[in-house]
């Protein structure tokens, strides 16, 4: 076996030390974790850690790595058909799901970012995966005809659905009415601000049936 191939013993402590500062990231915040705690989590010492990984932003990395394959596969557009509307409502329900298992990241957006400028590129990425695949599901409602939107309607909002997307935590967390529930309802709170922010771009039964879905978010 090369030497620079890791044995598996050497993997299964590798993914043990990511999922726990993942788990740590999300209930703490990362700027109040170190590798020191993330070692006393795992009961390891903080030299087994750092045999795996250099320091904690190179742990911050690898996942945000796997968080950029699971929402790029969230992120998809059909391809041999044209989207409607039970695609507008996974692609909210994958994204909003995906943000809330990485939800470390949106909550420290702006720290992380500034201090890695391979990531600032790759989340730029994102960003604009986000858009496009809003844009492509709005035209394919345009092209079914139930939806009712121009050029500059469909770039605007999905920009908005872009921006809600990603500060839709930050903004639940300072709101007065963060209090008053778990944050586990926040993302059903964020689907449902984004749907309501289509539905007046829909016809007939296709917005009855956006509003049905929408309300059944704030159940």
């Amino acid at each position: 076996m090369p030497l620079s191939e890791p044995t598996p013993a050497a993997m299964k402590t590798r993914d043990r030390i990511l999922r726990a500062s993942l788990q740590l990231f999300n209930e703490h915040g990362e700027p109040r974790i170190t590798t020191n705690h993330i070692a006393d989590e795992l009961d390891i010492s903080p030299g087994n850690l750092y045999y795996h990984f250099r320091n904690k932003d190179e742990i911050i990395w690898l996942l945000f790595q796997q968080f950029e394959r699971q929402i790029g596969t969230a992120l998809q557009v059909p391809e041999r058909r044209v989207p409607d509307m039970e695609d507008m409502w996974l692609y909210l329900h994958l994204v909003f799901e995906n943000i809330w298992e990485y939800r470390f990241f949106y909550r420290d957006l702006d720290n992380i970012l500034s201090r890695n400028k391979k990531l600032r590129t790759h989340f730029r990425r994102i960003l604009e995966r986000k858009v496009s695949t809003a844009t492509a599901i709005c035209k394919g409602l345009v092209e079914a005809d139930v939806m009712n939107a121009s050029s500059e309607d469909i770039a605007a909002l999905s920009r908005n659905i872009a921006v809600i997307a990603t500060y839709w935590l930050n903004f639940q967390r300072i709101s007065a009415l963060s209090s008053q529930g778990n944050d586990s309802d926040y993302l059903a709170l964020g689907v449902y601000q984004v749907l309501s922010l289509v539905a007046p771009f829909l016809k007939g039964e296709a917005q009855a049936l956006l509003r049905q879905i929408s309300q059944e978010y704030l159940i």
